[in-house]
């Protein structure tokens, strides 16, 4: 249950010590008029380090960090703060999208027409303006580690990025020499991780594996049939996502046997320290479970290329997949059963759907996501914790984000409902912020109609 935190009621003692540091008007913040202050009033406030709301609050900000978070009564706002009145709103923290993707900024004279620069803009405003601010990209292309820069410059208005190199595939390694090679001018090029597909040989995985772990490196994504879920369990992917190798795995086994197997296979996931990003909306899509004539109505195609959108209706007109195992509701119904027992267990599961992939438009995507995740049993409080407080666990390493908390990255969604009560709440929100800056909800929507004339011609 959550607890509702007036902060009349609460001593002062736990405020003192759960807000650990000076307050403001105790000469903890100085005037600095080169950083962009905000403050966020009268706001009921989603921490997300546990589930409480703090109720009637002040969130002030300064540059790309939290400062400060105290009870409006207790608030002095700096003189060069832009205030945000909250008054009946809720603040919490901004959402991932962790199986995401970029497009490239040099795609080469082959690409789709429709890969330009408005198609890399538009992509990362969509994910902003939905209330993503962040995302794990899960292909890397040539020069794409620049467009990091020019969002955290500014130039660019979208997520914070940690992007994953380009694959490790059956296409793109042939030995096991190969796949050593390919880490070390990944971690040379400075990707934030490796990504793998299918079609890597066991021999092929292993030394990417290693040569992985000697140069400090993460990898995650696909597991390879080759190598099968335990073995990549085993080896030390950071992420499985899809739930990929799962239903592989279990559908070796008799009914009678898949329970156990289930519980075991899950136990070695929790034993092990792997992260799940199950993208369940976008598996029943391709799996053939989906709904393909309400997707096709979706209001968010209108924000993507017509070649994109064209893509995603002849798939669905003539539906297909590879990855399917038994019928579409079987494989559809195990995929929930998993999720499900994962979450029981306490296996860490982060928030992700694929984007760009089919009918899945950059931030819209997570929204469909949600009730997939609600049918496999997890509560709002989980669903909103895969994608704030646990992404800030996984990047522990890199930045100190997904909560409302001092210190803390300033990246936050301003929203006009409660998310606890109910999850479509934060579709309707009053503005987004990233790194501290802000976008507002008036701003995102003249954004939004440029983007659909674009694509309307």
């Amino acid at each position: 249950m959550k607890k509702i935190v007036g902060f009349i009621a609460i001593p002062v003692l736990l405020i003192t010590l759960y807000f650990a540091g000076p307050k403001l008007g105790e000469g903890s913040i100085v005037e600095d008029y080169d950083s962009p202050v905000y403050a966020f009033t009268n706001v009921n406030v989603l921490p997300m380090h546990e589930e409480i709301i703090l109720e009637n609050y002040t969130v002030i900000t300064r540059g790309d960090r939290i400062v400060e978070v105290v009870p409006s009564s207790e608030a002095k706002i700096p003189k060069s703060a832009t205030v945000i009145d909250g008054t009946g709103q809720y603040l919490m923290p901004g959402l991932a999208e962790m199986h995401g993707h970029v497009p490239p900024t040099d795609p080469g004279p082959d690409a789709p027409a429709y890969f330009d620069d408005e198609y890399v803009e538009s992509t990362l405003f969509l994910y902003v303006s939905a209330g993503i601010t962040t995302v794990r990209g899960m292909l890397g292309y040539p020069n794409q580690l620049e467009l990091k820069d020019r969002v955290n410059s500014g130039e660019l208005i979208g997520p914070n990025l940690y992007l994953a190199g380009p694959s490790f595939n059956g296409n793109t390694v042939s030995s096991p020499e190969q796949a050593a090679e390919r880490v070390q001018e990944h971690v040379e090029e400075g990707w934030d991780l490796l990504k793998v597909h299918p079609g890597l040989s066991r021999e092929e995985y292993d030394a990417m594996a290693n040569a992985a772990h000697k140069n400090d490196i993460t990898f995650g994504g696909h597991v390879p049939a080759e190598v099968g879920v335990v073995h990549a369990i085993e080896s030390g992917q950071i992420s499985i996502d899809h739930i990929d190798g799962y239903v592989a795995y279990l559908d070796a086994f008799e009914e009678a046997e898949r329970e156990q197997k289930m519980a075991d296979i899950i136990q070695m996931t929790i034993n092990h320290g792997v992260w799940i990003v199950p993208t369940q909306a976008l598996w029943e899509t391709i799996i053939g479970a989906a709904d393909y004539e309400a997707m096709k109505q979706y209001d968010e195609l209108k924000y993507i290329p017509k070649a994109v959108k064209e893509n995603y209706f002849a798939f669905a007109d003539n539906p297909g997949s590879s990855y399917t195992i038994g019928s579409p509701e079987e494989q559809a119904e195990l995929r929930r059963k998993l999720l499900e027992e994962m979450n029981k267990a306490g296996v860490n599961i982060l928030m992700g759907t694929d984007a760009p992939q089919l009918f899945s438009v950059p931030g819209f995507s997570i929204h469909r996501e949600l009730p997939h995740m609600q049918a496999a049993g997890m509560t709002n409080y989980e669903i909103l914790q895969s994608g704030t407080q646990k992404v800030g666990e996984y990047f522990a390493n890199e930045d100190e984000f997904g909560t409302i908390q001092k210190d803390q990255r300033a990246d936050l969604v301003l929203v006009n409902g409660n998310p606890l009560e109910d999850l479509s709440a934060i579709q309707n929100h009053s503005g987004v912020m990233v790194q501290g800056k802000w976008y507002s909800r008036e701003m995102i929507n003249k954004k939004l109609e440029e983007i659909e004339a674009y694509y309307a011609n």
